[in-house]
């Protein structure tokens, strides 16, 4: 009764104004958390959220859950429109002209929908597929298991342009930036496809020797001023390419193994999580001198985070405080929170 009590008076004397409409994945209740005008609504009824993706296109937002599921809801009602299932595994999926195409584990497939989410083709690839991406009519995904990029055109009844084989081992995710399409490896390095005549060249990195406890994520590198902040795998540091040449420059150290890493819109600093003895902390880069600001306690296990649109509160999960929490730039400290259950991806809508 205690403990409730002081609940109740810290949620009454604090300010917790969420100026942004939030989509918040809530990992163990198969469900989106929306987050409006300081009020909290659940969108259920999803399927698995373990590792979850949320996109949004033309007043509408996509959901991937990890079981196959591929749902569609209107984000001026937040209700769910229609719910289909595209496999057994999916991790990730993007939009391509006038189809969505989602990347499954399980089965080894892509299959593509229209936006009704009809299904219209699945691509077998013998691979589990991740690093989904499209530029123009090209769409490009990696294989995890075969070491190479596909490239189809979907203008082309998604005819097979190009079958790019990498030296690199095991692509596990990638990231579009203009006309390029970078490709990790989980066993270090990166592969550059360009993405406007198909050439292909890779850039080694060499990876570290730490365990891994949650792979990093490529989607969302920092990438500024002809730099990309590259997650290192096994290895407490960011990793840093310059984007014209590809070379590698440098790295920034870190105190734990990075998971996610996200740029403020004004691209004067970066924010980095952790998986590990470190899941607890974030840490602020300042991109002037590439120095760290500030490592920041934030809560029980930080999912996720994502800045604000005007880049002065950034948002984090916190999985293990059942809460979102907002950190002020001005002072890099938490200033304030509000009760979501299992929180994990953090997305805001468009």
């Amino acid at each position: 009764m205690y403990y409730l009590i002081v609940f109740i008076m810290y949620f009454l004397t604090v300010d917790h104004a969420f100026a942004e409409k939030l989509y918040v994945v809530e990992r163990e209740r198969e469900g989106v958390a929306v987050i409006e005008d300081n009020k909290l609504k659940e969108i259920g009824n999803l399927g698995n959220m373990n590792h979850t993706t949320v996109k949004f296109d033309n007043g509408y937002a996509y959901v991937v859950g990890r079981d196959g599921f591929f749902s569609k809801i209107d984000i001026k009602t937040d209700t769910l429109v229609k719910r289909i299932n595209v496999g057994k595994s999916g991790i990730g999926f993007t939009f391509c002209k006038d189809y969505i195409a989602i990347a499954n584990y399980d089965p080894k497939d892509v299959v593509i929908v229209d936006k009704s989410l009809n299904k219209i083709k699945t691509i077998e690839t013998d691979s589990r597929n991740v690093g989904i991406k499209c530029k123009d009519s090209l769409l490009v995904f990696s294989l995890m298991d075969k070491d190479e990029v596909q490239n189809i055109d979907v203008d082309k009844d998604f005819k097979q342009v190009k079958v790019v084989k990498t030296k690199g081992q095991m692509p596990f995710d990638a990231l579009l930036y203009g006309d390029v399409y970078i490709a990790g490896f989980f066993k270090g390095g990166i592969g550059i496809i360009n993405m406007k005549n198909l050439e292909y060249t890779e850039t080694i990195i060499e990876a570290g020797d730490l365990p891994t406890f949650k792979i990093p994520h490529f989607g969302t590198w920092g990438v500024t001023r002809q730099r990309a902040y590259i997650p290192a795998v096994g290895d407490r540091k960011l990793q840093i390419v310059d984007m014209k040449s590809f070379k590698y420059t440098g790295a920034v150290e870190l105190i734990g193994l990075p998971v996610f890493v996200v740029l403020s819109p004004d691209d004067k600093y970066l924010a980095v999580n952790y998986s590990g003895d470190k899941e607890d902390y974030i840490t602020i880069i300042d991109l002037k001198d590439n120095t760290v600001v500030k490592n920041i306690e934030a809560g029980k296990r930080i999912m996720h985070l994502r800045f604000s649109n005007d880049g002065k509160t950034l948002f984090v999960s916190s999985y293990f405080d059942n809460m979102m929490k907002k950190i002020d730039r001005d002072t890099w400290s938490v200033k304030d929170w509000m009760s979501v259950p299992t929180p994990s991806g953090v997305f805001i809508a468009n």
